[in-house]
């Protein structure tokens, strides 16, 4: 699992450190931190995404932020997160949009949000 939140983190180095992976048989897989005016448009997913894939990773995982000290003002709404899920299931085949998931204090695994919901 690799974790990258923009476009802008994928240059050549990374590219030939990912494809190094791949050759040694790991399946790449991408974590992705939704953040308020970073990565939070269905244009600024859509590029990562893509990024992503042309280097060989799926993306997996899109993350509501922690709920941790300091970072609020980074939040994204939970409504918004799925409106940008669904862009991004009308405009791309389902291999590029990632599942939308929260850290829950206690919980084995990643928690799934339901897209279909309000709020």
């Amino acid at each position: 699992m690799i974790h990258c939140n923009h476009a802008n983190e994928i240059d050549e180095h990374v590219e030939e450190a990912l494809q190094r992976l791949r050759k040694a048989g790991a399946t790449l897989l991408n974590q992705t931190i939704l953040l308020k005016d970073i990565n939070d448009s269905s244009n600024a997913l859509a590029e990562l995404n893509h990024s992503l894939f042309n280097a060989g990773v799926l993306p997996y995982y899109l993350h509501l932020l922690d709920r941790v000290q300091g970072v609020a003002h980074f939040d994204v709404t939970k409504k918004k997160a799925r409106l940008l899920i669904k862009e991004l299931m009308h405009q791309y085949p389902g291999y590029l949009a990632p599942r939308l998931v929260r850290e829950v204090a206690g919980e084995a695994s990643k928690t799934p949000i339901p897209i279909n919901q309000r709020g």
